[in-house]
């Protein structure tokens, strides 16, 4: 028999399936397999919308949060909203990476295999929270090296 406090877990869980599939692919583009959501067009709102994806964002992490999922995983999740709240904010680009990041499914994916792979899970989440910030700073930094050779080439070729 399952427990009260399992039974509503999975019905916020169910909840948050259905808010992400709205979310993020309820509408085809007529003539190809290409969905999206409700997110993409709150996202061509500027200042606005990014912001409002990012709430209905954060309902995944609480739902997470309730199941018991580790702090690595719901880390995750949230950086998946972030970064899609922070690339979305720029325009036309980021209107572009809205259509396509998805970052709720991308979160119910995770929840899902959380559930049937627990210990996989956790350890690909923490190898993700590590490598990605990592290979962010080696890009900043491998970009100002690029860039202070730059201006020392063209302050020699002028002097």
């Amino acid at each position: 028999m399952t427990s009260p406090a399992a039974q509503g877990n999975d019905a916020h869980l169910a909840q948050y399936a259905r808010l992400s599939r709205l979310l993020d692919s309820a509408f085809a583009l007529p003539g190809t397999r290409f969905r999206f959501g409700i997110d993409a067009l709150i996202g061509l709102v500027p200042g606005v919308g990014d912001f409002v994806g990012a709430v209905f964002g954060t309902y995944g992490v609480l739902v997470a949060r309730r199941m018991g999922a580790p702090l690595a995983l719901q880390a995750r999740m949230l950086a998946n909203v972030g970064l899609d709240a922070a690339i979305g904010a720029v325009p036309l680009a980021g209107d572009l990476f809205d259509f396509a990041f998805k970052p709720h499914l991308r979160n119910l994916a995770l929840l899902d295999r959380w559930r049937e792979d627990p210990e996989r899970t956790v350890r690909r989440t923490r190898l993700m929270l590590g490598v990605v910030p990592l290979s962010i700073l080696l890009f900043a930094f491998v970009t100002l090296a690029i860039a202070i050779a730059g201006l020392v080439a063209i302050a020699r070729w002028l002097a």
